[in-house]
Formats: structure tokens, sequence, C-alpha cells
């Protein structure tokens, strides 16, 4: 398994950029999504799918992809970035969640913009995936 993930194939900065593609689109899909729910509560349907309970899955998923690409860097910036953009994602998501303060979805998108960035500039320049490599 850790030769997969250490595959140049399939890595944490392909996993990051594929999540953060995928949690943009979620969160463009999820005003559509509520239209169609609202059709099936008017349809009397007693399971309604949590689209909601996606952003969770993101979160974990993304913080094991910035956690692993973190590892594999050769440059510290990059790496406090990604943490960084990983927090704000994280904080927008649960506040969008938990309704605490009202914050624009711009920042959500920014974040999540951010993190694929960091993750594909990461992939292109920063990876140090041999052994005797020296990361800073």
């Amino acid at each position: 398994m850790n030769k997969i993930l250490n595959n140049t194939i399939i890595n944490s900065d392909h996993i990051g950029i594929l999540t953060g593609f995928l949690c943009g689109l979620h969160c463009i899909m999820t005003p559509l999504l509520f239209i169609y729910q609202i059709e099936l509560i008017n349809l009397n349907k007693d399971e309604i799918f949590s689209w909601q309970s996606l952003n969770y899955l993101f979160i974990i998923i993304s913080f094991l992809a910035v956690y692993r690409s973190a590892k594999n860097s050769s440059n510290s910036i990059i790496k406090i970035l990604m943490f960084v953009s990983w927090i704000v994602l994280s904080l927008s998501l649960l506040n969008e969640q938990f309704e605490i303060f009202r914050i624009e979805e711009f920042y959500t998108y920014l974040a999540i913009t951010s993190n694929c960035s960091l993750h594909f500039y990461n992939l292109r320049y920063c990876r140090c995936d041999d052994p005797n490599c020296c990361v800073k």
C-alpha cells in the first residue's frame, strides 16, 4: 500500500488536487441539489441524502493529502501554506454547517483554489520522493 502511495502516478498531491476539484464541484452543485431535495420532500420520500455530510469527507481526505504532501515537500513555505489553506477551508466548511458567522462563500472557493494550486505547485517543483533527498 505504501508503495502505491509513493508511486508517481498516484500520490498525495494528485489526491489533493482531485479532492479540491470535487469539493469545488460539490460547492457549485449544492444549490441545485437543494432544489432537488425540495422536490423529493414534496414526493414524500422518507430518506433524503445528506449532501452536506460530504463536507466532512472532504475535510478528512484533504487533511490526509496535505499531511502526506507536506512530508514529501522540499519547500517549507509550501508546507505552511498548505496547512493554512486547509485550516481556512475546514473552518469555512464547518462555519457553513453550523452557521456561526456570516462569511461569503468566496473564501471557501479561495481556500479550495489555493489548496489545489499548492498541491499542483508542490507536485511540479517541490516533490521529494527519494529517501535520501534533503528536505528542508
